[in-house]
C-alpha cells in the first residue's frame, strides 16, 4: 500500500455559514492522505502510476477558492474531486481545519474530517 499525503496546507479562505465569515474570511488548513496499491509506480518510475501530489495541491486550491456555508462541503468536493482524477485509489482522508473560528471563546481550530473508502478495489 502506497500513501501520498500533503499536512497543512495553508489558504486564506471565506467559508462559514455566516455572512461575516464570507466577507472577513480566515485561515484554513487542510491535510489529505490518498493510499493505493501500484507495483508500477515502484519499477516503471512514472509519474502516471502514482497520485501526483501537485495535482492534489491544485484540486484543494479550486476548491478553496469557491466559498460555501460548510466546511464539510468543500471537503466533499475534494474528496469528489480526488477519487474523478484517481480513480485507482483504495481510500483517501481529508482533514480541514478553520483557524480561530469565532465561537465566544478562544478555539484554536474547528475540523472536517471526511473519508472514502473504495469497495470496487
Amino acid at each position: 500500500m502506497i500513501t501520498v499525503a500533503l499536512a497543512d496546507v495553508e489558504f486564506f479562505a471565506y467559508h462559514g455559514f455566516y455572512p461575516e465569515e464570507q466577507v472577513l474570511g480566515t485561515h484554513f488548513f487542510i491535510d489529505i492522505s490518498v493510499n493505493f496499491i501500484s507495483a508500477k509506480a515502484f519499477n516503471d518510475d512514472k509519474i502516471g502510476n502514482t497520485v501526483n501530489y501537485e495535482t492534489l495541491y491544485s484540486i484543494i486550491k479550486a476548491e478553496m477558492e469557491h466559498p460555501r456555508q460548510l466546511i464539510e462541503t468543500v471537503v466533499q468536493g475534494i474528496i469528489d474531486k480526488t477519487v474523478a482524477k484517481f480513480p485507482f485509489i483504495d481510500s483517501a482522508q481529508v482533514t480541514l481545519k478553520k483557524m480561530h473560528p469565532a465561537l465566544g471563546g478562544p478555539v484554536k481550530h474547528s475540523a472536517v474530517t471526511l473519508s472514502y473508502h473504495n469497495n470496487q478495489n
